[in-house]
C-alpha cells in the first residue's frame, strides 16, 4: 500500500528527491511517507514556540537547532538520536526550509552522509513547495514542550 502511494506521489508531484544548490531535497509528501514508513527519520529543527503553535509532522523528532550548545549540542542529539549512525538515513525540517538547509550543512560537516532537506518546510515557500501544513500531512503535538 506504501508504495503504491508513494508511486503515486512521484507521478504526481515528480521525483521524490532532488539536489538543489548541493544538498539534497525531498518534497514533504515523501518526507511523510518515508517517516511513517520507518525509512528514515524526520527531525523537526524549529524552535519549541513553533512546535506549540503547529504542531510537529507525525513521527518527527523535536531537536532544535536552537539548542543551549549551539550547532554542536544539536548535532549531539541528533547523533544520539541515530545512535552514532552516521550513515543513517535522516530528513530536517523547519519553518520555510532556511534553518533545515543550515542543519543539514551542520550535520554534513559533522559527517552524516544520508541527509534529505524537507526545503518546503512546514509553512511553504515559493521556490520549493506549498509546505507540509497547506498539504495537509498529518501533524502531531509536540511531546517535550
Amino acid at each position: 500500500m506504501i508504495r503504491l502511494l508513494s508511486i503515486i506521489l512521484v507521478l504526481l508531484f515528480g521525483t521524490s528527491s532532488m539536489v538543489r544548490g548541493g544538498e539534497t531535497v525531498v518534497a514533504a509528501p515523501q518526507a511523510s511517507l518515508e517517516t511513517q514508513a520507518g525509512t528514515r527519520t524526520l527531525i523537526d529543527v524549529r524552535h519549541v514556540t513553533e512546535w506549540r503553535q503547529t504542531g510537529v509532522p507525525a513521527g518527527a523528532k523535536e531537536i532544535t537547532i536552537h539548542d543551549r550548545a549551539g550547532i554542536a549540542g544539536f548535532v549531539a542529539k541528533v547523533t544520539k538520536v541515530v545512535r552514532g549512525n552516521k550513515a543513517a538515513p535522516v530528513s530536517v525540517i523547519c519553518g520555510r526550509g532556511v534553518r533545515s538547509s543550515r542543519a543539514a550543512e551542520a550535520l554534513a560537516r559533522a559527517g552524516f552522509t544520508n541527509i534529505r532537506n524537507v526545503r518546503e518546510g512546514m509553512h511553504g515557500n515559493s521556490q520549493d513547495g506549498p509546505g507540509w501544513i497547506t498539504r495537509s500531512l498529518p501533524v502531531q503535538p509536540c511531546k517535550n514542550c
